[in-house]
């Protein structure tokens, strides 16, 4: 239902401006209408759906604005400076769909964008400051940039698991610990339940980061919807650890995940136990 609700709402706002560009509005929607599983998205309002449904509709735009982000670090990461990929979602990347320029355009369109949806939400200006706080930390300087930096940096350098650890907390993690924080301030949690529902994110966004380093060592780029066989150069836990290490420390993982998503309100465990079972197991 949640899943439904937001691609119906995806599909009715797709970013677009008044303009003479040929196709500019065309690639503002390339990556969010290829689709993707919303998952960062589902977080959210999967915390919304179990403490307040009635702010789900108020919820649509900071889902949307988790999903505008998240499309634009995707978008930068296929860039030929970074990963320079050729599939996403099953679709020809955005550079490769037109030119470099327009990627790198649309990548900071999505971006200022979503901070532009949050400051219109239709709840109260500190619950719409936080969350305009909660997404800049997360996906900025101490969240994915620095994520990136480092991950880029470090191309063909062995790290530590430490180290790996903490390049995919804050490439990957953060932004999903913020999405589940961001459900949790919508519907105005006291302080210490949002900081332990973030970081329960933070160990679902490293056990989702595992799930995509296994995923790209074993399935062809058709499977996947975007190039496979790709992180030789890169510090994965499946160069640090090997398809079994790997796979053995992600069951770990969702082990201990499990465990502290028993002691959570009954009704938030129940939400991100379905999202776990659906996209993380397996």
């Amino acid at each position: 239902m949640i899943l439904a609700k937001f691609n119906e709402h995806l599909e009715q706002n797709y970013p677009r401006v008044q303009n003479f560009h040929p196709f500019f509005n065309d690639a503002l929607k390339w990556m969010l209408e290829a689709g993707g599983k919303h998952f960062r998205a589902q977080l959210l309002l999967g915390i919304v759906n179990a403490k307040n449904p009635t702010l789900l509709d108020k919820a649509l735009n900071a889902a949307l604005a988790l999903e505008f982000i998240h499309t634009y670090s995707l978008i930068h990461d296929d860039l030929p400076a970074m990963d320079n990929a050729f599939l996403r979602r099953g679709k020809e990347t955005l550079h490769k769909k037109y030119d470099e320029t327009t990627a790198i355009l649309v990548g900071d369109a999505l971006n200022t964008e979503a901070f532009l949806l949050l400051s219109k939400l239709d709840l109260k200006d500190e619950i719409k400051v936080k969350l305009v706080q909660t997404l800049a930390f997360n996906t900025g300087l101490n969240g994915m940039i620095i994520g990136q930096a480092i991950d880029c940096y470090f191309e063909d350098k062995n790290l530590t698991l430490d180290e790996v650890e903490f390049l995919h907390i804050h490439k990957t993690a953060r932004l999903i610990a913020a999405s589940l924080k961001m459900g949790a301030i919508i519907c105005e949690l006291e302080a210490k339940e949002c900081e332990e529902i973030y970081e329960v994110g933070i160990l679902i966004g490293l056990i989702f980061q595992i799930k995509d380093d296994i995923i790209d060592a074993t399935l062809d780029a058709n499977e996947a919807g975007k190039p496979t066989h790709n992180d030789t150069h890169k510090n994965s836990f499946i160069k640090l650890l090997g398809l079994e290490g790997a796979k053995k420390a992600k069951n770990d993982k969702i082990t201990l995940c499990e465990e502290k998503i028993k002691k959570m309100d009954p009704k938030i465990a129940n939400e991100l136990c379905k999202l776990i079972d659906k996209y993380l197991k397996g």
